[in-house]
């Protein structure tokens, strides 16, 4: 799996149509200075394209996820991907973020995480501790049993876990980089389309 590309990555696109997504979305953002982070088209009564970014360096902001989700917007409308009626949701990856990207896992070395595999590893499949950075291709966790290596492909979901030590991290940071406002961090920002109409 290559890594460098985020549509091939199923923690950032879990299904096919997610992945395609990716291809579609991910130029968008990145010509704008964000990252992908997360794209899950979710179908039920109603269904979602659910698009999470974020900036490389610091946090992202409210006004930022608008002009994200503009652009997002009128990028769908012209390639079509979607057939039915959906709407758009354009959120931060949140202080609990997913870890979707191998530097993620390095990012945060330090920080409490919880992280699924596809497979059994030596007879479990989740695995929660303390980040230890990356080696190679390897997520490396402190776990009870000492610290452990999990290969990036072998990973089918990973977050960080909400602590104390973590949202005051955040914070710092954030103000550091002058977003003071933490009220306007997680919110959503929404645009319907108008696929049902065609």
């Amino acid at each position: 799996m290559n890594n460098d590309l985020p549509y091939s990555n199923t923690l950032i696109a879990k299904a096919a149509i997610d992945r395609r997504m990716a291809e579609i979305i991910t130029p968008v953002i990145e010509d704008m200075g964000f990252e992908l982070v997360r794209v899950r088209l979710m179908s039920g009564k109603t269904t979602i394209l659910q698009i999470m970014a974020d900036r490389p360096d610091a946090g992202i902001e409210v006004d930022e996820l608008a002009l994200i989700s503009q652009a997002i917007g009128a990028t769908l409308d012209v390639e079509d991907p979607i057939i039915e009626e959906y709407t758009l949701e354009v959120s931060s990856p949140g202080i609990d973020r997913p870890l979707t990207r191998l530097k993620d896992f390095d990012m945060f070395e330090g920080y409490e995480a919880k992280i699924e595999t596809e497979e059994l590893i030596e007879g479990r499949r989740r695995f929660k501790g303390e980040l230890a950075g990356v080696e190679g291709d390897e997520v490396l966790i402190n776990v009870e049993e000492g610290t452990i290596g999990l290969k990036f492909d072998w990973l089918s979901d990973a977050k960080l876990v909400l602590t104390d030590d973590l949202i005051k991290e955040m914070l710092r940071q954030r103000k550091a980089s002058g977003a003071i406002d933490e009220t306007k961090f997680d919110e959503i920002q929404t645009e319907e389309s108008d696929e049902g109409d065609k």
